[in-house]
């Protein structure tokens, strides 16, 4: 857990103090008569109201999870899961340097996530975030 703390320390040196974010990852245990298994999720609050959460916004009840980039089934959750793939892009996001981060398309991600980040994001600032908008770069996350 120590790594996952790091992260998420150094994430929020760089979004803007002025709005209540947070970016939370838990693990919880199921339990049952065949076996145990971990279910991980990531999710965002933003005044504590929940603006991304995975699984739950990407896993269908066939159990596969939908990739917003491929619009296709990847793994079937909780066994396969992108949990370690959405730590590596925000290690991606926090070490993109500030230059870069602007024009930046991130390949890997498939769930929408650098755009919530680049919405946080102090070092964007106001004015070109409201650029972003303007040129759909960033768009709001539909629930």
């Amino acid at each position: 857990m120590k790594r996952w703390s790091k992260l998420q320390k150094q994430l929020y040196e760089l979004v803007d103090e002025s709005i209540d974010f947070k970016l939370h990852c838990a693990v919880y245990r199921m339990q049952s008569r065949r076996g145990s298994t971990d279910l991980p999720r990531y999710f965002i609050t933003l005044a504590d109201e929940i603006i991304f959460d995975y699984p739950k916004d990407f896993v269908l009840k066939s159990g596969g999870i939908k990739s917003l980039a491929e619009g296709a089934l990847t793994k079937i959750y909780p066994y396969g899961n992108d949990i370690s793939d959405i730590g590596e892009l925000i290690r991606e996001y926090i070490d993109t340097p500030k230059e870069e981060l602007f024009a930046k398309h991130f390949d890997a991600d498939e769930w929408g996530l650098a755009n919530i980040l680049k919405a946080a994001d102090k070092r964007i600032g106001k004015k070109r975030l409201q650029i972003l908008a303007k040129t759909g770069k960033i768009k709001r996350c539909k629930r």
